[in-house]
């Protein structure tokens, strides 16, 4: 049997407040809505409740706010089965993200940090949480020197670093240095090298820069580039998006766990396309994230 893999997650914890429209409005547009939510999300903890959806052991470090978001957020999380013993309390507003979904599943999002923008360096106690995992997931919604000091500290203890390079901009050549899979959308992986339209020239390019990379294709699947290894491409199911929000970080965090398993890359990578295939056709972030059961089901095609 094996193992339960133990996840580490440093990153965002948002409320995701959603307008469902019919089409996004363009500026200087007023549109009426449909519907809206509050819907716990932020990359970090949506990496986080995808992962322990998907049967690891996970622990959060982050930070929320002193209002009722921030208790909301962490009680979601802890009712997703994720440890938030690290997850601080500081005295600012958690933070929020204002996302318009349309009816073709599209999304625009604004990020307002809030307590994320204090994750500036590691605390007491989460260089030792790091070192007790399998991986550690990091994503770029907190300061690039807490980022940082998170991948440096996972590669003083071996542990694997699975980077999403999301919002996109320039990585600074030691969080590379440290980084040991780079997970970028195809969107991100053209703004880091400057390439568009080509993913595998795009993949080559970064691993100038980093050992592995997997470049998700929304509809298209995914690509898996890794130094002296021929690329493995797998597609995505065909389904009807209903909403793509945590899609990205549904298959970051289930993709890390089935690595940490010992699973083949091609597996892996099936096995995350069926659990963000799962999330795409459901409302909200972490709201739509699959469980175990039923990823196994989508995968082996029984769901």
């Amino acid at each position: 049997m094996t193992p339960t893999p133990h996840i580490a997650v440093l990153g965002s914890a948002n409320m995701d407040l959603v307008a469902y429209v019919a089409k996004a409005p363009q500026p200087g547009e007023t549109v009426t809505g449909r519907e809206f939510r509050t819907v716990p999300g932020g990359k970090g903890a949506n990496q986080a409740v995808a992962a322990a959806r998907a049967g690891a052991t996970v622990s959060m470090i982050g930070a929320v706010g002193t209002d009722a978001y921030g208790t909301r957020l962490r009680s979601a999380l802890e009712h997703s089965g994720v440890d938030t013993d690290l997850l601080r309390t500081v005295e600012t507003a958690t933070g929020t993200a204002h996302i318009v979904v349309d009816d073709d599943g599209g999304n625009s999002i604004v990020v307002i940090p809030g307590a994320n923008g204090t994750l500036t360096a590691l605390a007491p106690g989460d260089e030792g949480l790091i070192a007790s995992a399998d991986a550690l997931l990091l994503q770029l919604e907190v300061p690039l020197d807490g980022v940082l000091a998170a991948a440096q500290a996972a590669r003083r203890h071996g542990v694997r670093t699975v980077l999403t390079p999301a919002p996109a901009q320039q990585l600074p050549p030691e969080l590379l240095a440290a980084t040991d899979l780079l997970l970028p959308n195809e969107h991100e992986a053209a703004a880091l090298t400057g390439i568009a339209d080509d993913p595998h020239a795009a993949a080559g390019a970064l691993l100038s820069q980093v050992p592995e990379v997997v470049i998700t294709l929304g509809s298209r699947g995914s690509l898996y580039a890794a130094r002296g290894a021929e690329p493995v491409v797998v597609p995505a199911r065909r389904v009807t998006a209903v909403d793509t929000t945590g899609a990205g970080d549904t298959f970051a965090g289930t993709l890390a766990v089935a690595l940490a398993e010992g699973n083949s890359v091609a597996d892996a990578l099936g096995w995350a396309s069926a659990a963000a295939a799962l999330s795409v056709q459901r409302t909200g972030a972490s709201a739509s994230m699959p469980y175990r059961s039923e990823i196994d089901g989508e995968a082996e095609g029984t769901s």
